[in-house]
């Protein structure tokens, strides 16, 4: 799992706003408390907030939508790990 606070130097403050939220969406959705609020504000609009929480969510959604029912993802040219085996 990618860890913020390993590449932080690596992030504008607007995008380290953003990483965090994305994170806490993800790992725990109920967690996304007011410093998290606070920070977008302070780098992002409403409308982009609202955004950036469709598009995590989005995002959510297809991953676990794949994981259910275990479609493996491969990069374009690239046969899936699974074709190894057979």
């Amino acid at each position: 799992m990618f860890n913020i606070d390993q590449h932080r130097d690596q992030f504008t403050a607007a995008e380290l706003a953003a990483l965090t939220l994305a994170e806490r969406m993800t790992t725990d959705a109920r967690n996304v408390d007011e410093e998290v609020w606070a920070e977008l504000r302070a780098h992002f609009d409403d409308g982009q907030i609202i955004e950036l929480a469709a598009v995590i969510g989005l995002f959510n959604y297809f991953n676990r939508f794949n994981d259910a029912l275990r479609v493996e993802i491969t990069a374009p040219g690239r046969p899936p790990a699974s074709a190894a085996n057979d």
